[in-house]
């Protein structure tokens, strides 16, 4: 990965981990405050929104992101995309907007969804407008490569819905504080974002007119099965959400979306990689660099694999007690369902960086396929499991529906051009899960104190399955190194130096002594921790 790109990473990930951090702290508050009946219908509204919205600004997001990083020849191209798409958004926002608001006015709303859903629907109406706003800055700014400008923006929109929902929701206003907080936030993000991009250029170019060789019906056509491929991935986002609440309580959707949101907190990596992927990788197409892509699309895979496993094994151990102690008593029902949708994340983790750099190549016909299979499958299994099994069922058939996203997508890939498990190591990496697992669970349930296993747990899990990802070769002794090479001072320079000792010592064939070294100390290491904690017995 060049650093270029891993800047670009980066910056995403940075980002990333603060809005994580923010949600993390926030989401409790905002579940507590709301009880599972009013998250069920929170959640409901915003799988209407997410699903309404693809067929207002997903074409127009990911197209201008993709054109504006492309190095074409056409005279003022940049100035160009931006107004075309501009003009797109201003337009399909107008519409998008009153669209709702004509639907709730004719009782079209209260026919499918009741007359206590119907109020909302006017801040989703409003919303649809500034959200098109605040996502046209921000992928636009990432077109031109300004992580370092879009990524905060994100942070702005996180803080600015927290400072105001939060609140709003403890002051009894219930689901309508919840949207508000979205629709304050999105207005902040989508002027300061707007402000951004005119910096960067003139959003007069709203006004101007291409030129007649302007590739409009290729951006167009690039929009359609942007459109389509974003409605199939955000069916398997949302689909589930919205048959349980047709065929349960809300109280159930509201346990349900607990489930899903801890579940989620997998693919914050692999989301952040997929982001920079989808225009980084466009230049590396247009060069026909595809041994470059597969390589790199491989050791991502291998890389979101590990990360995304080990969250996932320590996740499981910790489910019963982390799920009471960071949602309430009242989400324990989250519990089961969690550990059913682990497996279907985890896959839909891997798939996500490869369905990236697909995208970036610009022939979406295989990657509509995969997910198209996927989400069938997906649809087909909620259909029969929820009424069946509430929201036990709408976890496995979503888990199910996840998992075989990695599968058709590596077959997808290939048809594409690039080969996404070339340096996966996928059975290596299996089976540093599987080996980790039984020390990570054992250790979650010896430690009965379910503060001391937070603290605990994480930590020392975390060092046991680095200990078998290089013991079985998942990983290579220089590779923790290279990537932290790539972070900002004083972190990049102390790992780079430490890579370049490495690489020597594995250059002059004593790598392997010095390895099992390494490896016995950290055997060591973990098994006096166990013993000091009290964990393991010493008679053993």
């Amino acid at each position: 990965m060049n650093r270029s790109l891993a800047s670009g990473v980066a910056s995403v990930v940075s980002a990333k981990v603060v809005v994580l951090v923010l949600t993390l702290l926030s989401t409790p508050l905002l579940y507590r405050f709301l009880g599972a009946s009013a998250v069920g219908e929170y959640a409901f509204l915003l799988s209407i929104f997410a699903i309404y919205m693809i067929f207002v600004s997903s074409g127009i997001t990911d197209g201008v992101r993709k054109y504006l990083a492309e190095d074409r020849s056409v005279a003022t191209w940049s100035e160009h995309v931006v107004g075309f798409y501009l003009r797109l958004a201003i337009a399909l926002a107008v519409v998008g907007g009153l669209g709702l608001v004509l639907a709730a006015e004719s009782g079209l709303v209260a026919l499918a969804f009741g007359d206590e859903l119907t109020r909302y629907f006017y801040v989703l109406a409003a919303l649809v407008v500034t959200a098109q706003f605040r996502d046209f800055a921000r992928k636009t700014l990432m077109g031109f490569g300004l992580e370092r400008y879009s990524e905060p923006l994100k942070i702005l929109d996180k803080v600015g819905f927290v400072a105001v929902a939060i609140p709003l929701v403890y002051l009894g206003f219930g689901v309508t504080g919840a949207l508000a907080g979205h629709l304050i936030a999105s207005v902040l993000v989508a002027g300061v974002g707007l402000a951004l991009v005119h910096r960067k250029l003139s959003l007069a170019c709203v006004f101007s007119r291409p030129a007649d060789r302007f590739p409009r019906t290729e951006m167009l056509t690039f929009n359609t099965m942007s459109i389509l491929l974003v409605f199939l991935l955000m069916s398997l986002y949302h689909i589930d959400i919205v048959m349980l609440q047709q065929f349960r309580e809300s109280s159930d959707v509201g346990n349900y979306r607990a489930a899903l949101q801890l579940a989620e907190f997998l693919w914050f990596v692999p989301l952040a990689i997929q982001t920079v992927f989808v225009h980084s990788t466009s230049e590396l197409w247009s060069q026909n660099r595809h041994r470059e892509i597969s390589e790199l699309a491989s050791r991502t895979t291998r890389y979101t694999f590990l990360l995304t496993a080990v969250m996932a094994v320590g996740l499981a151990a910790l489910a019963d007690v982390a799920v009471p102690l960071y949602f309430g008593t009242e989400f324990e029902p989250a519990i089961e369902p969690l550990l059913l949708l682990l497996p279907g994340a985890l896959g839909f983790a891997l798939a996500r960086p490869i369905l990236a750099v697909s995208q970036g190549e610009g022939t979406l016909r295989y990657p509509v396929a995969a997910t198209g299979g996927a989400a069938a499958i997906n649809l087909a299994l909620n259909a029969v499991l929820i009424p069946r099994y509430g929201m036990h069922g709408a976890a496995i058939a979503t888990s199910v529906g996840y998992g075989t996203m990695f599968v058709l997508h590596c077959w997808s890939a290939r048809r594409v051009g690039f080969d996404p498990l070339t340096d996966a190591r996928i059975g290596r990496t299996t089976l540093t899960a599987l080996l980790a697992a039984v020390p990570i669970f054992t250790l979650a349930t010896a430690v009965s104190n379910p503060w001391l296993a937070l603290a605990v747990v994480p930590p020392l899990g975390f060092g046991l399955f680095l200990a078998f990802a290089l013991l079985v070769g998942a990983l290579d002794p220089t590779e923790p190194f290279e990537l932290l090479s790539l972070f900002p001072e004083p972190i990049g320079s102390r790992a780079e130096a430490i890579h370049g000792r490495l690489e020597g010592r594995l250059n002059e064939g004593s790598a392997w002594n010095w390895y099992q070294q390494l490896l016995f100390v950290a055997g060591v290491s973990l098994f006096v921790s166990g013993l000091a904690l009290g964990v393991l017995d010493p008679g053993v």
